[in-house]
């Protein structure tokens, strides 16, 4: 189906970025993946053309366009790369709501320029050794001392973790109080105490540098509070249906680029004479495997629009997400299979695929999390 949601503007944003992607990230990212980090000149060059702060106002260095289709483009052309290492998501979709609906305006004058020239990299601390989709049971404390916070704990699994010099941490301020006691503070890179575990050795997202966190008697000034004492539960549902669009826009995207990858794989790989691609078992695979990505894509197309006008629901958000994922996951299962032996080779987009892959049915909330949800505001 023809999507119909971008405008001429929207397609000259993609040019644009399509040409970043092909000259500031494709050659380098397979150092990178060796690497296990990217680097931050990109990120610079970057903020230089626009492309990190767009959402942000213009009187601190963005463009002061309020839209997710520029967002959603940004994922769509790192899923058509497989630039799977590259955290703008991340900083794009997820922090700069934050920034943007709960920072006051000193700390938008503070913290916005840099955020929008790729100088200051930005990062979110939820996830804890013993807490996952659980957030309420978070142990990481902020205990009021006046003029500041200290605040001491660790983290885990965080994008963006080795890179990131301003990072949204999720705390308790008051350990006694449940969801209710959770507040957001920002942390600043240098501020002492604050210190990095190792950039953790994962499945796929190879290139995306994923880290610990750990806090010892960390001094975090009042004027770091992000938004209200107590509110950080709430900041966090309310941002949670952004992120998770992210993913599934992002999921999407990744099952047109390995279609199509497949595609064409089969129709030049030959077997018993002739091209793969006139077995009927193929033809069958990849029609199912095509309309499910199509009736995906409708769906997004559709989350993106209600997301713009401030409709889209948590639980459509959920909805969106668990299937997405879901679907991006058997659709690279397949396609694998379609590549035979060769898709068992590192070599091939296809691994590489199917690797950075099984992580979309976890973070952001897990499917089975996600069904909870749905379930929940159908009244069971």
């Amino acid at each position: 189906m023809q999507r119909t949601i971008f405008t001429e503007d929207h397609d000259a944003f993609r040019d644009a970025f399509r040409t970043f992607v092909d000259k500031e990230i494709k050659p380098y990212h397979a150092q990178w993946e060796i690497d296990g980090i990217v680097s931050r000149d990109m990120w610079r060059a970057a903020g230089r053309q626009g492309f990190l702060g767009f959402m942000m106002p213009e009187e601190h260095g963005g463009g002061g366009v309020s839209d997710f289709r520029y967002n959603a483009i940004i994922d769509e052309e790192l899923a058509r790369a497989h630039a799977s290492g590259v955290g703008f998501p991340l900083h794009v979709d997820l922090v700069s709501g934050y920034l943007l609906s709960y920072a006051n305006e000193e700390q938008k004058a503070r913290w916005l320029p840099a955020f929008c020239s790729g100088e200051s990299i930005a990062a979110i601390a939820m996830t804890e050794p013993g807490t996952g989709s659980d957030l309420q049971a978070i142990a990481t404390t902020a205990i009021d001392q006046g003029d500041h916070y200290l605040v001491n704990g660790q983290k885990t699994f965080i994008s963006n973790g080795i890179l990131g010099d301003l990072v949204i941490v999720a705390v308790k301020t008051d350990p006694s109080a449940g969801a209710r006691g959770v507040s957001l503070i920002v942390l600043e890179r240098g501020m002492e105490g604050f210190e990095r575990g190792r950039n953790l050795d994962k499945l796929g997202l190879k290139a995306q540098d994923t880290a610990e966190l750990f806090f010892t008697d960390v001094r975090v000034p009042k004027e770091n509070l992000l938004g209200e004492e107590g509110n950080g539960f709430v900041y966090l549902m309310e941002m949670l249906p952004q992120e998770r669009l992210a993913i599934s826009v992002a999921a999407a995207a990744a099952c047109r680029a390995v279609i199509d990858l497949t595609l064409e794989y089969v129709k030049e790989r030959k077997a018993f004479g002739r091209p793969i691609g006139s077995f009927q078992n193929t033809r069958f695979t990849l029609a199912e495997l095509e309309t499910e990505a199509q009736i995906a894509q409708v769906f997004v197309d559709r989350s993106i629009m209600e997301l713009n006008a401030g409709t889209l629901t948590i639980s459509d958000a959920a909805m969106g997400k668990w299937w997405t994922t879901e679907v991006q996951k058997k659709t690279v299962d397949q396609c694998l299979q379609l590549f035979g032996g060769y898709g068992f080779m590192s070599e091939y987009p296809i691994s590489k695929a199917y690797a950075d892959t099984r992580i979309q049915t976890i973070y952001g909330g897990t499917t089975e999390i996600m069904k909870e949800i749905i379930g929940r505001t159908m009244g069971l």
